[in-house]
């Protein structure tokens, strides 16, 4: 039988047909078994995006991918959308990677990596797109602040994602009590965050440094720093320093008056017992110096130094006492206490000797004993033997007496 030339091609298209499917399930066969692998992004505001598809065995299958709105970025190597953001890193077989540079807010979102097996796999990358926050301000200052006014300062960033964090320091050292608020701005990605630090202001804070810091993801461990330098008015400070802690009669004594307060205070005012000094001539005031000369008596009595400035007035006293050298030599000599003291032990001890001997002489009273040097054997009793001394001038020399 003998075929039309028209039927004839159309038997040769069905073959053709027939050929592609079946080379299209073997290549279906190969690659069922595999399946696309991707791994989700983060990336800066501003920063490049680079999205990465693999398969570990494929049999020449193609490789896609799509973003969140599900428009092909590319086909294999094949740019499919008009974006001149979006470029080819590469392309194979086993490969299709992809970047996304100067990345918005608005790329966020799943992507799609596709094998168009049969049936077609697809894996999931999700982009992540971290808001940087704005340089964060400091508000709520005036300067100058008096001492116990109340300070209210607030730090405020905005377009943070996620909300950033403020932590505020005073001289490098963290304060605590502070008050936080989040809102979301109006585009509904980002977030505007402030923090209010609240205190009395003290003279110790004068000059101090209080800075506002935000933290935040984006940031790579780099802070963003706000910093303000605080003003204190105060009233002054006022103290007196003598130059002599035990001062004399003809000596001399400098008294200075140190005064601190903001504004400056101005020069000092020196008083004594409420009112001008008495010895000009002698009390001579040099500035913050108060110089007494040949101090004597009259010299004793209350000091008064008084300072003020713009926001106020204080004052300060020392009492001055003058000794006489001549008391204070006196009191370096001997210790009279301690001779007294030496003396009663030498009464006490004599008394006792005399005691001792009265009791000893009463025990041993009136046993006389004479004897004579000649003559006293013949004598019947002592009396005898005194009449007969008393006779003898010869023998007066050798009579002797014992008393016993």
């Amino acid at each position: 039988m003998r075929l039309k030339p028209g039927a004839l091609l159309r038997f040769y298209s069905l073959c053709g047909i027939l050929v592609q499917v079946a080379a299209t399930k073997n290549k279906a066969r190969g690659s069922q078994g595999q399946f696309p692998l991707t791994q989700n992004v983060t990336v800066v505001e501003g920063g490049t995006a680079n999205l990465t598809c693999r398969v570990d065995q494929n049999d020449n299958t193609s490789l896609q991918w799509s973003n969140p709105a599900q428009q092909t970025l590319y086909f294999d190597d094949k740019k499919a959308l008009r974006d001149n953001r979006i470029e080819l890193v590469r392309a194979s077989w086993h490969e299709l990677s992809i970047s996304v540079s100067d990345v918005t807010l608005s790329d966020e979102g799943q992507y799609t990596c596709s094998l168009f097996t049969m049936p077609v796999k697809t894996s999931k990358a999700f982009l992540t797109v971290l808001g940087v926050p704005e340089k964060p301000q400091i508000t709520g200052f005036t300067s100058p602040v008096m001492e116990g006014e109340r300070m209210q300062l607030t730090c405020k960033t905005s377009g943070s994602k996620p909300a950033a964090d403020i932590r505020w320091f005073k001289n490098d050292k963290e304060v605590k009590d502070v008050q936080y608020l989040k809102e979301e701005d109006a585009n509904r990605k980002t977030f505007t965050v402030s923090s209010t630090l609240d205190f009395l202001a003290d003279r110790s804070d004068d000059g101090a440094v209080v800075s506002c810091r935000v933290d935040h993801e984006s940031l790579n461990s780099t802070p963003q720093i706000a910093m303000q330098v605080l003003e204190i008015h105060y009233t002054p400070l006022v103290k007196i320093i003598s130059s002599n802690s035990w001062p004399e009669e003809g000596q001399t004594i400098i008294l200075t008056c140190e005064s601190k307060g903001k504004p400056v205070p101005e020069p000092v005012l020196w008083t004594k017992d409420g009112g001008e000094l008495p010895d000009p001539e002698r009390m001579v005031v040099n500035g913050r110096v108060l110089s007494i000369s040949f101090l004597n008596k009259t010299d004793n009595g209350t000091y008064r130094c008084e300072a003020k400035n713009p926001i106020g007035r204080n004052s300060t006293e020392y009492v001055l006492i003058v000794h006489d050298p001549n008391a204070l030599a006196g009191q370096t000599g001997p210790d009279h206490a301690l001779i007294g003291g030496i003396v009663a032990v030498v009464v006490f001890v004599t008394l006792c000797s005399i005691i001792l001997l009265g009791r000893y002489l009463a025990r041993h009273k009136g046993t006389y004993l004479t004897n004579e040097a000649k003559g006293a054997e013949d004598a019947p009793d002592a009396d005898t033997a005194i009449i007969n001394a008393e006779g003898s001038q010869v023998n007066a020399e050798e009579k002797k007496e014992y008393f016993i």
